[in-house]
């Protein structure tokens, strides 16, 4: 397939306990539409780091670097899950690089909350007691619960692969506040995609489009299919609805 007449730079951030990895499904087709696409894993998360010690302002900081260190231009900054902390505070100091921030299935943070500040305290404390009971303050997510509210609409036999896959999370990125953030005043178009069945970051009696949405002024909302990890079990339907955005400026 040829360029586009209008190529973006795409630069995937992923969730909790994932790394780039999770997002090369929807990356392929990205580069297949003749996008230029990053997928960089964050601090701790990778093979063979030590996430000892690592913080929110470190996951940042790494992303701002890895942007400024390849000179990236032109960018769609797109967060799944936790990894919009990390959109949300890099936005503003990387403001002359990005084009769109893209939030999806993402949490939109508001000054002073954490991810674990944002979440049922039942589920809050749980991760805390796992962080408590590893020798290096990371946490991780039961299988069970992975099954059932994270990727519901996979197989088991992929549900369990992609478990196996997860790496323990720094518990402190979880629990460290955002920094105050005016969406207003990037200057960027904003949007969010939601996908219907996530059970992780809309309940079952939640309004809809997901309140996270709500927080980006003027934001654009695609609703999509498939469950939490739909960057895994949708990723044509991601990769579309990422494509899509580039019309709407």
């Amino acid at each position: 397939m040829g360029a586009p007449d209008t190529a973006e730079t795409f630069v995937l951030v992923h969730g909790a306990w994932h790394g780039g990895w999770g997002w090369r499904p929807a990356a392929a087709r990205l580069e297949a539409a003749g996008h230029a696409v990053h997928a960089p894993t964050s601090p701790g998360l990778a093979p063979g780091d030590d996430p000892t010690g690592v913080g929110l302002a470190d996951a940042v900081d790494a992303l701002v670097a890895y942007v400024e260190r390849h000179d990236l231009r032109n960018v769609a900054l797109v967060g799944h899950s936790w990894g919009g902390f990390l959109l949300s505070a890099a936005a503003p100091r990387l403001a002359d690089r990005i084009v769109r921030l893209v939030y999806i299935n993402a949490f939109v943070p508001l000054a002073g909350e954490s991810m674990v500040s944002l979440i049922p305290e039942r589920a809050a404390a749980m991760y805390a007691q796992r962080a408590a009971a590893s020798v290096d303050n990371t946490t991780t997510v039961p299988l069970e619960l992975w099954k059932a509210v994270f990727m519901q609409d996979a197989v088991a036999e992929v549900q369990e692969l992609v478990h196996s896959l997860l790496t323990p999370h720094p518990f402190a990125t979880l629990t460290d506040p955002a920094a105050d953030v005016d969406y207003a005043a990037l200057g960027v178009p904003l949007a969010y995609v939601g996908s219907r069945e996530d059970l992780a970051m809309v309940a079952a009696d939640a309004p809809w489009p997901p309140p996270f949405a709500e927080r980006l002024p003027g934001r654009t909302f695609t609703e999509i299919g498939g469950s939490h990890a739909s960057i895994l079990t949708r990723p044509a339907e991601v990769a579309d609805a990422l494509l899509a955005l580039m019309d709407v400026r």
